[in-house]
């Protein structure tokens, strides 16, 4: 299977429909405290003009169950990531809730206090987990890569059961070193794609995707 790619952060039509028109997998709204943030119902403006192929993945950190299910059910979205130390019953309640159609993504701060590949890897309801860095100061879109070389042996999607995604300091000058590094499942992308916080910039978009994909195929 080919390298699956999400762009994160989206806060306009315009930029969603970018990352679909150059190639991107999937496409992923914030749904908390910062500048990337979008409402439920902002989100479902947007989702219904992308092509059903596109993934439509919400990103939350420190969010309810009924929270999440609301937003799912109000955006229409395809996926959720669950971007902080969730109860371990809630991939399961979603699970029940909106069956095998949602996929259900956890975050691992490489370097962080808590790592916790070997509880998500065993969770049945978990698709995959996104490996990002780790940061005191805020929960995601910092622009800092972790070590990737440290992080070779044991985030490499030949070491564990659940799918991998490399995020955190990604870029178009740099993808391709992750990739043959890391050899992830897929990359996830949000400041390195950036003209400002929330605003994609279309060249450093496309070339990114360009990138990841032909480094992909070495």
């Amino acid at each position: 299977m080919s390298l699956w790619i999400k762009i994160c952060g989206n806060t306009s039509l315009a930029d969603a429909q970018l990352a679909a028109e150059a190639g991107a997998d999937a496409v992923s709204f914030v749904f908390a405290p910062s500048p990337r943030r979008v409402t439920a119902a902002q989100v479902a403006e947007i989702v219904p003009h992308l092509p059903a192929c596109v993934e439509k993945i919400g990103v939350f950190v420190d969010a309810s169950f009924e929270e999440i299910e609301a937003a799912v059910s109000a955006s229409g979205l395809t996926g959720v990531q669950l971007h902080f130390n969730a109860p371990p019953g809630l991939p399961g309640q979603l699970r029940a809730r909106f069956g095998p159609r949602l996929r259900i993504l956890r975050v691992v701060h490489f370097g962080g206090p808590a790592e916790n590949l070997a509880e998500f890897d065993q969770d049945p309801n978990v698709d995959a987990v996104l490996i990002d860095s780790f940061s005191a100061q805020a929960a995601g879109g910092t622009g800092k890569a972790f070590d990737w070389a440290k992080a070779s042996a044991t985030l490499s999607q030949d070491a564990g059961a659940r799918k991998r995604i490399a995020a955190g300091g990604l870029t178009p000058l740099n993808v391709a070193e992750a990739i043959a590094t890391l050899r992830p499942w897929g990359v996830d992308v949000v400041s390195g794609v950036e003209a400002a916080p929330g605003r994609k910039d279309p060249e450093k978009l496309r070339a990114f995707i360009a990138n990841a994909r032909a480094a992909d195929r070495v």
